[in-house]
């Protein structure tokens, strides 16, 4: 993107020098408006233009879908990131998962970034019946984060994903469900996002984001020294498109 115009906020700016998050909150607006992106493709010599009528983007947080193999039913249980309707998805998705009397669960948290905590006490709680699911420590106080419900997921066989992009809460539910012994952790090692921010905004518009508590798993590990080692590593290959090696792991670990 080379340049955005917008009438209505009055923005007419190159963004040359432009970090991302500024760029993303001028192409931002009300919905029913227009923003004008001058765009610009590597291998070609001409900009062009994009008009972009702005409207509400609501990305799925959970999606469901069922593997067959070898006479079992497995439940594909995507979880993309914990936001605010995530508890509403999920429990649909459960419930669907719960009737079907499915032979087993795979938690894919691959590429999850994170989001809410009490996100992944939530989820974490489906599968587990008591126990702690994470201790956030800081300085001068800490909490500790128990299972807070009884899930409807408890007995069923468990697999998680993970990957480099599972970061921060989804580390959180995939630490407890390995340290509680509930689930065999399939993949690549996490992120390591183990930390809790405060955001304090500049008057400049910078903002000083400081490190104020960190996250433990019920062992004692610190997400953030190592991340989430999977007890059965396995990377998906790029070059074969139509194969999901890890999902594939997934089901050779269930089927066991």
């Amino acid at each position: 993107i080379l340049h955005i115009k917008d009438e209505q906020k009055q923005i007419d700016i190159d963004t040359q020098g432009m970090s991302l998050p500024t760029a993303v909150t001028h192409i931002r607006g009300e919905k029913g408006t227009e923003v004008v992106l001058t765009m610009f493709r590597d291998g070609e010599e001409k900009s062009f233009e994009v008009k972009i009528m702005r409207d509400e983007i609501v990305v799925p947080s959970v999606e469901l879908e069922w593997i067959e193999k070898n006479g079992q039913k497995y439940a594909h249980l995507q979880l993309h990131r914990y936001g605010g309707r995530t508890d509403e998805q999920w429990d649909a998705k459960v419930r669907e998962i719960a009737k079907a009397k499915a032979d087993g669960v795979i938690l894919d948290l691959r590429n999850n970034p994170g989001g809410y905590l009490d996100g992944a006490v939530y989820v974490a709680s489906e599968f587990m019946e008591s126990g702690v699911v994470v201790k956030q420590e800081g300085r001068y106080q800490s909490e500790t984060y128990s299972v807070d419900r009884r899930g409807n997921l408890l007995t069923v066989p468990l697999v998680v994903l993970v990957n480099q992009g599972s970061a921060s809460a989804s580390e959180i539910t995939a630490g407890a469900l390995q340290d509680g012994k509930r689930a065999k952790i399939v993949g690549e090692v996490s992120f390591g996002k183990g930390t809790v921010q405060e955001v304090q905004e500049l008057t400049d518009g910078s903002s000083l984001h400081v490190t104020i508590a960190k996250w433990i798993l019920p062992s004692g590990r610190w997400i953030g020294k190592e991340g989430i080692t999977p007890d059965v590593k396995v990377e998906d290959d790029l070059a074969t498109k139509d194969v999901d090696e890890q999902v594939q792991k997934a089901i050779e670990t269930l089927s066991k």
